[in-house]
């Protein structure tokens, strides 16, 4: 049996969101979830997402960016001290990860060398898996 560091922080694990949750799972433009929760980083994230596919790189670095600090108040929220685990495995965390991946991608775009490594940094230190599942 392996176990982790017994020293270091418990994982950081957001609230469930189920309102903007399910109105985003269910088709709603993200921009209207984003308009009524503008604390919610996963429809953050889905417009830089989509931004980023539509190559409107700098729309999406300033959509990434807003759910990225969005999501570091909502993580601070919770117990966070800016190091720890944020596993990608608690659904809730996506949306926080996955604007931090879309930043990472918008910077490297516009050759933010810095930005795009601090990102992935980042994400390597609140869970690994996060940039496998992200592809960075």
């Amino acid at each position: 049996m392996t176990h982790g560091n017994l020293l270091g922080p418990d994982p950081t694990l957001l609230p469930a969101r189920e309102e903007p949750t399910a109105r985003l799972a269910g088709g709603e433009d993200p921009a209207a979830v984003v308009a009524a929760y503008p604390d919610f980083s996963a429809a953050w994230a889905q417009l830089a997402e989509g931004a980023l596919e539509r190559g409107e790189v700098v729309a999406a670095y300033a959509y990434a960016r807003t759910g990225y600090h969005r999501g570091l108040d909502q993580l601070r929220g919770s117990g966070w001290k800016g190091f720890g685990p944020v596993p990608w495995s608690h659904e809730p965390n996506r949306g926080f990860l996955r604007a931090v991946g879309a930043l990472a991608r918008a910077a490297q775009r516009i050759d933010e060398v810095h930005e795009y490594d601090r990102c992935r940094e980042l994400l390597a230190d609140c869970d690994p898996e996060a940039l496998i599942e992200l592809d960075l």
